[in-house]
C-alpha cells in the first residue's frame, strides 16, 4: 500500500479531476466508485479495480478493511493508496462517506446490434437519479441492455453510480445510441410510455421480450420516436397528479412485464 500524502501528488491530482468533472470521465474513460456497497459489488461482479483509494481513517473499519485485503492479494493486481481523511474527503462527493473509492474503466462496448432481448431505452433523461433508479429497477427485473441517447445524463457519472446501486455491473450501457435506427430495425415490440396513450399498460401483452422507451422527465419520449414505437401505453392512475415520475413508471412497467412472464 501506498501513501499519498500531498494535494500535488500526480495521482491525487488526476483523481480530483475525475471526481469533479463528467468531461474529464468521459475523455479518460473512467471514473470513481465512492463507498463500500459500490465496491463490494464491483469486486464481486467485474473483479479488482484499477486502483483502490482509502482513507487512513477508514482502514479501521472491517468492511473497508477486507475489501482492501482483497485489493491487495497478489491475484488481483489492483494499486492501493491511503491518504490522510482530509486529502480523502476533498475528493469525495458522499457526506459522511466511509473512506473508500475504487477507480475503474468505463466498460466500452460494440455497437448497438438488432434488439432482440428486453431492453430499456432511455431518450433524454437528464436527471441522473432518475437515470440511476432505472437502471437499479431493470437490473431487478431481469433487464440486462440499456440504450442511452445522446442527450441522456452519462450514466457513469457519480450520481447515478450512487442511485443505481450496483446495477451498472449487471446490465449493458450502451450511450450515445441513435435511438431512431434502434426502434425501425428492432426484431422486438417497442413499448413508448405516454399520458395520451389510450392502450393501458395492464391490457398489453408483455409475456415476451419488449423495448421499453421511456422519454425526458417533462417533455416525454420525442414525437419522431413516439411515432416509431409499436404500442404506446399508459399507466392507469387516480387523484389530480398528472403523471408519474419516469422513473416510477419504469418501475411500474418492468415489474408488470416481469409478473406477466412469471404468471405463464
Amino acid at each position: 500500500m501506498k501513501t499519498i500524502t500531498s494535494r500535488d501528488n500526480p495521482l491525487y491530482k488526476d483523481l480530483k479531476h475525475l471526481a469533479g468533472s463528467s468531461q474529464a470521465r468521459r475523455k479518460a474513460g473512467q471514473t470513481l466508485l465512492d463507498g463500500v456497497h459500490l465496491c463490494q459489488s464491483y469486486l464481486a461482479l467485474r473483479g479488482a479495480p484499477l486502483h483502490c483509494i482509502v482513507s487512513e481513517g477508514a482502514l479501521a473499519n472491517p468492511e473497508v478493511a477486507d475489501i482492501v485485503m482483497q485489493c491487495e492479494a497478489p491475484h488481483a493486481r489492483a494499486h492501493v493508496s491511503a491518504m490522510p481523511d482530509a486529502l480523502y474527503n476533498a475528493l469525495s462527493q458522499v457526506e459522511h462517506g466511509v473512506g473508500l473509492m475504487f477507480l475503474i474503466a468505463t466498460p466500452v462496448l460494440d455497437a448497438p446490434g438488432v434488439l432482440t432481448a428486453s431492453a430499456v431505452l432511455l431518450d433524454n433523461l437528464q436527471d441522473p437519479g432518475n437515470v440511476g433508479s432505472i437502471l437499479r429497477s431493470a437490473a431487478a427485473a431481469g433487464i440486462t441492455q440499456v440504450y442511452c441517447s445522446g442527450g441522456t445524463a452519462f450514466c457513469w457519472s457519480p450520481k447515478v453510480l450512487r442511485a443505481a446501486m450496483g446495477a451498472h455491473f449487471v446490465v449493458d450501457i450502451h450511450e450515445n445510441v441513435d435511438l431512431a435506427e434502434l426502434v425501425k430495425a428492432a426484431a422486438i415490440p417497442v413499448l413508448a410510455t405516454s399520458g395520451y396513450a389510450t392502450d393501458r399498460l395492464y391490457d398489453v401483452d408483455l409475456a415476451r421480450p419488449v423495448a421499453w422507451l421511456l422519454g425526458h422527465e417533462g417533455q416525454g419520449v420525442a414525437h419522431d420516436l413516439l411515432a416509431l414505437a409499436t404500442h404506446q401505453v399508459v399507466i392507469p392512475h387516480l387523484g389530480q397528479i398528472e403523471s408519474l415520475n419516469v422513473a416510477a413508471c419504469a418501475a411500474v412497467c418492468f415489474f408488470e412485464q416481469l409478473r406477466q412472464i412469471q404468471s405463464k
